[in-house]
């Protein structure tokens, strides 16, 4: 799998840094925020109270602070009724195993399908029919210029929203040398957006979108450590994955296209959240 355990280990020590969801955010110029119940200045740190213990940040480094509330997480639903939208021709209702459409799209393309179905849920919640109020279609949320130069005709389908969503977030960790951070920021704020700021840029929606999303992933994989979850199934052979420091989001230089040369060349994509 793409997330291997260097970066897991790393994931759920941000995770852990997020693990509140009440109090205040603050919001770093690298582009991570971290949820706490309290802070104090001492010198020129910053120290942060979450609920595991404490986060120490120079003070340089916060923009600001802000108040937030977030809902609990949603219970998952990896089978799902497909039904027709409002206005088009009633379907009949044909029960759909997303579980399994994910592990085999993502074993096609060696990505662990915990990573999938957590950006899954964050998206559509698993409701293969979700529209967004942007035009975001499906599971994975693809904008129609997208889902038609990845070759979906219908985005409502979930075996084709899901195989197209799958491959595009491989493109894109490709792009980004197998980053997960930076590939989750493209998906939501648009690959341009993640050059334009050399890494996670400074929107408030992308930062939310990257947290939910890593700290849904490390709550799967902290339980399957812990024996409550079975890991998902797949007999895919998984390729390493190098660990990513947060401070790498803000340093890194523009990644190279040599690390696509052997797969189909990533496209200028409309952005599959709709931003």
């Amino acid at each position: 799998m793409r997330i291997s355990r260097p970066l897991l280990t790393g994931l759920l020590v941000l995770a852990g840094q997020l693990s509140a969801l009440a109090g205040e955010v603050a919001m770093l110029r690298n582009g991570f925020s971290i949820r706490h119940d309290r802070r104090e200045v001492i010198g020129a740190l910053t120290r942060l109270h979450t609920s595991d213990g404490y986060v120490d940040v120079p003070t340089d480094q916060i923009v600001s602070i802000e108040k937030e509330e977030l809902p609990a997480p949603e219970p998952e639903t990896p089978t799902a009724v497909v039904t027709a939208p409002a206005a088009a021709t009633p379907l009949p209702e044909v029960k759909v195993d997303i579980d399994q459409l994910v592990r085999e799209a993502a074993a096609k393309r060696h990505i662990d399908p915990d990573f999938v179905n957590s950006l899954i849920k964050y998206e559509s919640n698993f409701q293969p029919r979700d529209l967004s109020n942007k035009g975001a279609q499906g599971l994975m949320q693809l904008m129609p210029g997208t889902a038609a130069q990845l070759g979906v005709s219908n985005a409502f389908d979930p075996k084709a929203n899901v195989e197209a969503g799958t491959e595009y977030l491989s493109q894109l960790l490709d792009l980004y040398n197998n980053d997960p951070v930076k590939a989750l920021a493209a998906y939501n704020a648009g690959a341009h957006r993640v050059e334009q700021y050399h890494g996670v840029p400074p929107f408030r929606e992308t930062r939310l979108y990257i947290n939910h999303i890593v700290r849904d992933f490390s709550q799967k994989k902290m339980a399957q450590m812990k024996g409550t979850q079975p890991p998902s199934q797949t007999t895919a052979q998984v390729k390493p994955m190098t660990a990513v420091k947060p401070a790498a989001v803000a340093t890194a230089k523009k990644p190279a296209l040599k690390s696509v040369a052997k797969k189909k060349r990533v496209p200028t994509l409309q952005n599959p959240s709709g931003e």
